[in-house]
């Protein structure tokens, strides 16, 4: 069964959620190329090494207790000049989630991940929650995205996954790949096309600061 989502995130669901950023400024020949759940001892290793032949940066949202079980690649992708961000501890849904058992989970990731960048699993976060990030305890800055390759998306093709990015990402837009087991087969085919067709186009890969 085809999962609901869409490629292309559309202006009212920005519209809805003003407190999250879902891209930057069209004005510079900028990407943003994000990658969710890792760390993992294969996905991980497999897009630093396709990041480095690129000269590209990246911003990976790290699921805390993958940071625990892996944590000479979290070291890595951080000396390798990337970004990282917190996608909580547990990979929880914020909508299935009691607020507090979720706020304490992302602030359990917080203490093992130095970042104050923040993806919600799935998307999926309520507005009371947006707020409660803001506080001082958490001070994080929740990043969305503009396109969604759907690597994890076991109905489409690799190639569809590839074509996801390429036919519709512009400058500035943020786009989600994971490295994870469950994406791995269309992540790793389609991030090396990715790469190469905006490096020949001289887009540049940038980290999320």
């Amino acid at each position: 069964m085809s999962q609901l989502y869409f490629v292309k995130t559309p202006f009212w669901l920005k519209w809805i959620y003003q407190d999250c950023i879902w891209k930057f400024s069209k004005k510079s020949n900028a990407i943003y190329l994000t990658f969710d759940d890792g760390p993992h001892p294969i996905a991980t290793p497999f897009v630093l090494e396709e990041l480095k032949k690129h000269n590209a940066k990246a911003t990976f949202f790290c699921i805390g207790k993958n940071v625990v079980l892996y944590p000479e690649i979290y070291k890595r992708i951080i000396e390798e000049g990337h970004s990282v961000g917190n996608h909580t501890y547990h990979h929880l849904n914020g909508w299935k989630t009691k607020d507090d058992v979720y706020m304490n989970d992302i602030y359990q990731a917080k203490l093992i991940i130095d970042s104050n960048l923040f993806r919600p699993p799935y998307g999926r976060i309520s507005r009371f929650q947006l707020a409660l990030l803001k506080k001082l305890k958490f001070n994080l800055k929740p990043i969305m995205w503009s396109i969604l390759s759907g690597d994890f998306d076991h109905s489409i093709t690799k190639e569809t996954c590839a074509q996801n990015v390429i036919k519709k990402s512009k400058f500035g837009d943020i786009i989600v790949f994971h490295d994870s087991e469950k994406a791995f087969e269309k992540m790793s085919y389609a991030l090396p096309r990715v790469l190469t067709h905006f490096s020949k186009q001289q887009f540049e890969f940038k980290k999320i600061a």
